[in-house]
């Protein structure tokens, strides 16, 4: 088993100081930044000043993994919805015809 450990530094009272500004500190909040750090090719001064900044140690393996997003499941879709459409329109017209048929069957009786 590997166990890797991260140092960490809290460079807040650094902020104002540091000669590239305080967005390069700020973009590198909560993430491993040893490679951003390494990037730019810090001077030894510079190795020598993390030395009053320094937290502490964590272990890597408890720091929790991105969740990635997983849309809810929706139902499928359906690219032909004109049977949907006729259905519906059969449901209206149907009772409708009966309906009309009854009053003329009923016209039609009483008047012979």
């Amino acid at each position: 088993m590997l166990i890797s450990f991260m140092q960490v530094y809290d460079v807040t009272k650094f902020l104002e100081d540091h000669p590239g500004g305080d967005e390069v500190l700020l973009s590198a909040t909560g993430k491993d930044a040893t490679d951003d750090f390494e990037d730019v090719g810090h001077s030894n001064t510079a190795r020598e000043m993390m030395d009053q900044y320094y937290v502490g140690e964590i272990d890597a393996s408890t720091i929790p993994k991105k969740t990635v997003y997983k849309p809810p499941k929706q139902a499928q879709y359906n690219p032909d919805k004109t049977s949907e459409f006729i259905v519906k329109l059969l449901q209206f017209l149907v009772p409708l015809a009966i309906l009309g048929l009854a009053v003329g069957v009923r016209i039609y009786t009483k008047s012979t």
